[in-house]
C-alpha cells in the first residue's frame, strides 16, 4: 500500500517542500533524490507503473504453496519473524533500488511478495497450538484485524509523509517494521509449554483444551483424496469469490470516492474511516462467534455458514444499490460502511474454515498451512481477473460499467456462497485424518 500511495505522488506531484525542523543535509539529499526519481517515473508508461505494482502479487502467487509447505516444516516463529524482517529491510532499500531501474525494482517487489505471503500462510500455525477451540475465532480475528489497522494508519499518514519527507517516507515504515520483527522474536513462542512468562494455570488450560493430534511418521499426503473432496473445494471456491469482492473494492474504492463522490483524496480520511469500520467489526465478529459457541447457542457448523452468508449477502446487496444512491453523499458513505462492516464477517466463516477441516500431521507440520497456501493461490487468482474485468467494463462506459461491476461482483459472490453452503463442513476430513491417532 505504501507504493500504491507513493507512485501517484511520484507521477503527479512536484518535489515536496522541506518541512520545518527537517531542513538538514540528510533531508535535503532525500528530497533531491525524490525529485530526480519523480522525473524518471513520469517518463514511465502507465503500463510499466501497473507492472511495478503487480510484481508484488506475482511473488505472492508463486510462493503461496511453497510457503505453506515450509510452514509445516519449520517453526512458525522463525518463519514469520524472518519474513517480516526481510520485507522490512527491503522496504528501506526501495529508494535506492528505484533509482537503479525498473528491473531491479521489480525483483525487489517480487521478493517482498514472497516474504509477505510467507507471513500470511505461516501465522496460522501459531494458533494450532495456542488457540483453545472456544477462543479461536476472537484470537484469529484480532490478529487479522492488524491488517485493517495497518491500512487505516497508512491511509491517514502516508500522504502527508510522502509530500513532506520524500524518500524518508519509506524509511519511517521500514524502520517501524524492523522494530516489530525484533519484538516478534523476543515475545512470541511456538508452543505455550515453552513460554516463560505465562502462568502455569493458563498454560495448563491451553494444553488441556487442545486435542493433540499426530500422525504416524513418513506417511504421504493423500492428495488424490483431498482433490476429490467437495469440502476442500468449497473452501477454495469461496476464497476466490470473496476475494473477488475485496480486490474490486481495493482497486476501485479510491477512484469511486474521488470521481463519483467528489471527495479529495489527499487526506485519505474517508478511506481510513471505512477501514476503521472493518477493523472494529472484524474484532466484534470474533467475540460474537465465540460467545455463541461457548454458550452453545449455535454450533460451529451453523456459525461458519451464517457468518459467511451475512458476509456475502449484505455487501452484495448494498454494492448493487450503490450506483443508484451516489447522488447522496451520506447514503453512499453509509452503504460503503455497511459493506466493509458486513464483509468482515466472512473472516469468521469460509475464510477460516480451512482450520476446521485440517489437522496436524506432526508437531511441526500441519495441513492447515498447506491449505492456506492453496487458498492464497485462489485469492490471488481472483486479484488478477477481477480488476481486469472491472477495468474493461469501466472502459466501455464509466457509469454503466460501475453498475455492471457491482452486479457481476454480487453474482460471483452469491455463486460462491451457494457452493459453500451446500458442501462445506467443519469436521476434520478423512484425507486429513488418515494415519492419525489422538492422545490427551
Amino acid at each position: 500500500m505504501n507504493l500504491s500511495i507513493a507512485m501517484p505522488a511520484m507521477v503527479n506531484n512536484t518535489v515536496p517542500p522541506s518541512p520545518p525542523g527537517l531542513s538538514n543535509a540528510s533531508t535535503e539529499g532525500s528530497l533531491n533524490n525524490w525529485n530526480k526519481t519523480l522525473m524518471e517515473f513520469r517518463a514511465v508508461s502507465p503500463e510499466i507503473q501497473g507492472m511495478l505494482l503487480s510484481t508484488f502479487h506475482l511473488g505472492a502467487f508463486l510462493a503461496s504453496i511453497p510457503s505453506g509447505y515450509l510452514a509445516g516444516k519449520f517453526r512458525a516463529k522463525h518463519l514469520v519473524g524472518t519474513a517480516t524482517f526481510v520485507s522490512s529491510v527491503l522496504n528501506l532499500f526501495i529508494p535506492l533500488v528505484a533509482e537503479a531501474g525498473v528491473v531491479l525494482f521489480s525483483i525487489l517487489r517480487i521478493v517482498q511478495g514472497v516474504a509477505e505471503v510467507t507471513i500470511l500462510t505461516s501465522q496460522y500455525l501459531i494458533w494450532v497450538k495456542w488457540a483453545p477451540p472456544l477462543e479461536m475465532n476472537q484470537l484469529i480475528t484480532i490478529a487479522i484485524s492488524g491488517s485493517m489497522l495497518g491500512s487505516l494508519t497508512v491511509l491517514l499518514v502516508s500522504g502527508f509523509l510522502c509530500e513532506t519527507l520524500g524518500w524518508l517516507f519509506f524509511y519511517v515504515f521500514g524502520g517501524i517494521s524492523c522494530a516489530c520483527s525484533c519484538l516478534w522474536f523476543s515475545l512470541v513462542y511456538d508452543d505455550p509449554k515453552k513460554h516463560p512468562f505465562i502462568s502455569a494455570s493458563e498454560r495448563d488450560y491451553i494444553v488441556r483444551s487442545l486435542a493433540q493430534q499426530d500422525c504416524l511418521p513418513d506417511q504421504p499426503l493423500s492428495v488424490k483424496s483431498m482433490i476429490k473432496s467437495l469440502t476442500f473445494w468449497s473452501v477454495l471456491v469461496t476464497q476466490f469469490t470473496t476475494h473477488w469482492y475485496f480486490h474490486v473494492l481495493m482497486a476501485f474504492l479510491l477512484m469511486y470516492i474521488n470521481s463519483v463522490l467528489q471527495v479529495d483524496l489527499d487526506s485519505g480520511y474517508l478511506s481510513a474511516l471505512l477501514f476503521g469500520v472493518g477493523f472494529i467489526f472484524i474484532i466484534l465478529g470474533g467475540l460474537l462467534a465465540d460467545f455463541l459457541l461457548s454458550r452453545k447457542i449455535l454450533t460451529l457448523f451453523v456459525i461458519r455458514k451464517l457468518f459467511t452468508a451475512v458476509g456475502v449477502l449484505v455487501p452484495s446487496v448494498f454494492s448493487v444499490l450503490l450506483p443508484w444512491v451516489s447522488s447522496s453523499f451520506g447514503t453512499a458513505v453509509a452503504f460503503l460502511g455497511l459493506c466493509m462492516a458486513s464483509s468482515s464477517f466472512c473472516q469468521l466463516g469460509a475464510l477460516v474454515n480451512f482450520m476446521d477441516i485440517a489437522t496436524c500431521r506432526r508437531q511441526k507440520e500441519a495441513y492447515t498451512c498447506f491449505l492456506k497456501g492453496l487458498s492464497v493461490v485462489f485469492a490471488n487468482l481472483s486479484g488478477v481477473i477481477s480488476p481486469a474485468v472491472s477495468g474493461y467494463f469501466i472502459g466501455q462506459d464509466p457509469e454503466i460499467g460501475r453498475r455492471n461491476i457491482f452486479l457481476l461482483l454480487a453474482a460471483v459472490n452469491i455463486c460462491g456462497l451457494v457452493f459453500y453452503l451446500v458442501f462445506s463442513q467443519v469436521e476434520v476430513q478423512d484425507w486429513a485424518r488418515e494415519y492419525t491417532f489422538t492422545h490427551l
